[in-house]
Parts: C-alpha cells; structure tokens; sequence
C-alpha cells in the first residue's frame, strides 16, 4: 500500500507564501489523480486543487483560484504552492490519490496523507 506524506505546514501572516509537498512512498501506476484537500475546525473537509497525472490538468475551487498552484515534479512528488494567503486559508492540508479521474468528493480517494497545518493570522 503506498503512503502519501504532506509537509511544508507552519504559521504564516496574510499575504504570505507556503509550499507544501506531498510525497509517495513508492511509484504506483494507479495514481492517476492527485488531489490537495483542507479541512478547517468545525467545517467539512474540502477540494482545493487537484492534477490529473497522464495529462497535467488542474482543477481549483473558486476559492483559491489565482493564488494556489498544484503541480507535479516526478513520478511519485506534488506540490501545492499556496501564495497571498488569506486567514479563510487555515486549516488541515491533505493530499489524497485515486486511480481514476479527478472529483471533488472525498470518498473518491482511497489514499490520503496524515495532514499538515497552515495558520494564517491577520
């Protein structure tokens, strides 16, 4: 079973910039879609952006859209480059793989990381 490990969290200000990289333990085929999520106290946890590997295509909710950047830099590394970061940004950042094409709903994915916390203070 492969295992995504997120890192790159940590406590920025407003406007500022985080990278977080996700990581695959291994190369797996099956990873089609790779997909950045956040969960926020008290919320739902959330689609943020996602990029479909065989392709390159991304997809990013309204939110984020402008600002936050995923993209892939081998066979088993991602990122999501997260610039002019707003306090609404804060929260638990997860990547999570399936096999098929991209969605926005959580149970679509069969593999996620641990979590890493992005705070932003105003």
């Amino acid at each position: 079973q492969v295992q995504l490990v997120e890192s790159g969290g940590g406590s920025v200000q407003a406007g500022g910039s985080l990278r977080l990289p996700c990581v695959a333990s291994r190369y797996t085929y099956y990873i089609n879609c790779l997909g950045w999520f956040r969960q926020a106290p008290g919320k739902e946890r959330e689609g943020v952006a996602s990029i479909y590997t065989r392709s390159g295509t991304t997809t990013y909710a309204d939110s984020v859209k402008g600002r936050f950047t995923i993209a892939q830099h081998n066979v088993n590394t991602w990122h999501l480059q997260m610039n002019s970061l707003k306090p609404e940004d804060a929260a638990v950042y997860y990547c999570a793989a399936r096999a098929g094409y991209c969605t926005e709903n959580i149970y679509d994915y069969n593999t996620w990381g641990q979590g890493t916390q992005v705070t932003v203070s105003s």
